[in-house]
């Protein structure tokens, strides 16, 4: 079988990943899972395997998940990690179902489609991290929005990437029809008058979702947790304003570490206060659950 060579780590994401920020006792488990997601995604990303390899592959992650196969290391560390915390596998087989879907999926009808794949591909990550930090889940649906705002943000930043490559297009069909937007302009050089306002409606549609999560870091019990959930909220409104204003297919349209450093602190820094005078917060109304 070929190899996958893995793309990234941790500190390559987008937005922060068990950061300084995240306590020492909880890091291990959040990077054990995100090793195993990463192992997972890659898999549904490779050019060189065939839908039903991807999905062979990924039922053998599940199966390693779940004691049932040795499918390697990702998913041994994972799998004694939840049992060391009495933790649930839901959450990755949630993403395990999401990742299959990329394998054989390759176009989205509409903003509800796309937010039902951000169900399984995003929703997860952060209810898996509330739980490893035994957080209530009343926290779920702030987090919820959150994450399918990330995850549609990383969409929309590599939409060119992902048509070239995979003939993957995340962005709703309807919203290209609207728009009056061709499969074939997300592979050219710039994005033409009517991609850059195509992605400018869905941009606007994720800040929407930015706002709805904006009580998020207010909920968590856990202070080292809601700065960095501070902290990516920053980072996901800086970013959306970039995809606002910015060429996806020829601008840059990710932070470098200096912008991540400056936008962290000062998130931190109008955090703190907030959170020195916390009051219950109602949580806000639910994105979607799985």
């Amino acid at each position: 079988m070929t190899d996958i060579t893995p793309t990234k780590t941790h500190r390559d994401e987008n937005f922060p990943v068990a950061s300084l920020l995240i306590a020492p006792q909880h890091r291990a488990t959040i990077l054990a899972f995100y090793r195993f997601v990463r192992a997972a995604d890659d898999i549904a990303d490779s050019a060189v395997l065939s839908a039903p390899e991807k999905i062979e592959r990924l039922d053998c992650l599940e199966a390693g998940l779940l004691g049932n196969a040795d499918a390697g290391v990702e998913a041994s560390t994972l799998r004694n990690a939840l049992a060391a915390r009495n933790l649930s596998p839901r959450h990755a087989q949630d993403l395990l179902m999401a990742f299959r879907t990329d394998a054989t999926k390759l176009r989205y009808r509409d903003w509800d489609d796309l937010i039902g794949y951000c169900t399984y591909s995003a929703m997860p990550v952060g209810r898996f991290v509330l739980d490893v930090h035994g957080e209530n889940r009343r926290t779920w649906p702030a987090s919820d929005g959150l994450c399918a705002a990330l995850q549609i943000i990383n969409h929309l930043q590599d939409c060119g990437q992902d048509y070239r490559s995979l003939d993957r297009v995340y962005i709703p069909l309807d919203a290209m029809e609207r728009n009056r937007v061709k499969i074939e302009d997300l592979g050219a050089e710039r994005a033409s008058t009517a991609l850059r306002n195509c992605v400018r409606d869905l941009s606007s549609r994720t800040r929407e979702l930015l706002q709805d999560a904006a009580p998020f870091s207010m909920l968590i019990d856990d202070l080292r947790l809601a700065l960095e959930v501070a902290v990516i909220h920053r980072l996901a409104l800086d970013l959306v304003g970039r995809l606002m204003r910015r060429d996806p297919l020829s601008e840059r349209v990710h932070h470098n570490k200096a912008e991540v450093a400056g936008l962290a602190a000062a998130a931190i820094l109008m955090a703190l206060p907030r959170r020195a005078a916390r009051r219950p917060v109602d949580p806000p109304r639910k994105v979607q659950d799985v």
